[in-house]
């Protein structure tokens, strides 16, 4: 199936071909027919399925189809755990927008929030935002979904691991009942139904594999050894020159500083990411990683969910997740 069959508008189709899109992806190909013809939506799959436009593109192509007396204030609301989501799935948007005359900003901590304010004042027709600030500003009415259309929980498994719940629901609480909710998560627990009995309305399911099936291309090792040998193991795995972009994740902030410098003092150029540091660091961090500057990056798995990084090659759980 192409892209063009999905009824999407045209502009985004142009957007999408630039961006050098071919085919759509399996959740991309029942999705999106679902939520153009306005169902509530529930999508369990991986990070890396393509998830962010499975939700974006048809409802930027609802958007689209609105006349301009039905645009004004904020109508697209998407919820995501952490900075980095918030920034890559804004990125996404941009690239997916570009034909089309809407406003796009972001809401997360960490950096000042004047210009969030604004935006929010600005009724920006598409924010993306962290639970945390996002209440904050609502609290202190800077806020106003009056107009909104669109919420989307993105991760929501994640903003449950992250203890997220009672401001996601006190942010729902305060918006249009009348409005369509997609939730997207890595698996359906207990606790997402839950959620979509609270949120949705008899929302529709789809399901791209399961959470127990790794990834066909991806090759699993596992190496038993005491924990005082493992920083010694790691340098060893690393004389590999196989192993040229490797993510490390360790389970505390902590255990992801000490393992850098460890690796730093060996000399290999390592970039850390977890929430104790500060916005621009992250953000350096994820970009040396990807232009290639830093070879390893160690990282809480709560920093890194969802973050879309091409050509890496080795994941080291340093911890059991």
């Amino acid at each position: 199936m192409s892209f063009s069959a999905l009824g999407l508008d045209p502009k985004i189709l142009q957007a999408v071909q630039e961006a050098g899109y071919t085919e759509p992806t399996p959740i991309q190909t029942q999705a999106i027919p679902q939520i153009l013809a306005g169902h509530d939506l529930i999508g369990i799959a991986q990070t890396g399925t393509g998830k962010t436009a499975a939700f974006t593109l048809p409802m930027l192509t609802k958007l689209a189809a609105q006349p301009a007396g039905q645009r004004r204030g904020t109508r697209v609301l998407v919820i995501a755990p952490t900075r980095e989501l918030v920034l890559q799935i804004e990125e996404n948007i941009r690239v997916y927008a570009k034909h089309l005359p809407l406003t796009v900003a972001t809401v997360f901590g960490g950096v000042g929030e004047q210009p969030q304010i604004r935006a929010l004042r600005a009724a920006t027709d598409v924010v993306i935002a962290c639970p945390g600030r996002l209440m904050d500003l609502m609290q202190r009415r800077y806020a106003d979904f009056s107009q909104l259309q669109y919420l989307v929980l993105d991760e929501a498994d994640r903003m449950l691991d992250m203890g997220f719940l009672p401001s996601i629901r006190q942010i729902v609480r305060s918006l249009p009942q009348k409005r369509q909710t997609l939730m997207f998560s890595a698996s359906l627990s207990k606790e997402i139904e839950s959620l979509t009995h609270e949120f949705q309305r008899s929302p529709k399911i789809v399901q791209i594999g399961r959470r127990a099936n790794p990834a066909e291309t991806v090759t699993q090792l596992i190496y038993e050894v005491p924990k005082h040998l493992k920083p010694a193991l790691l340098l060893h795995l690393l004389r590999d020159p196989a192993m040229n972009m490797v993510l490390v994740f360790s389970r505390m902030k902590h255990a992801a500083d000490r393992v850098a410098r460890n690796l730093e003092q060996s000399g290999i150029k390592t970039a850390t990411l977890h929430s104790n540091r500060s916005q621009n660091q992250r953000l350096k961090a994820l970009k040396d990683f990807k232009s290639g500057a830093v070879r390893v990056l160690v990282a809480t798995d709560i920093a890194a969910r969802g973050i879309d990084v091409d050509g890496i090659s080795h994941v080291v759980n340093y911890d059991f997740p």
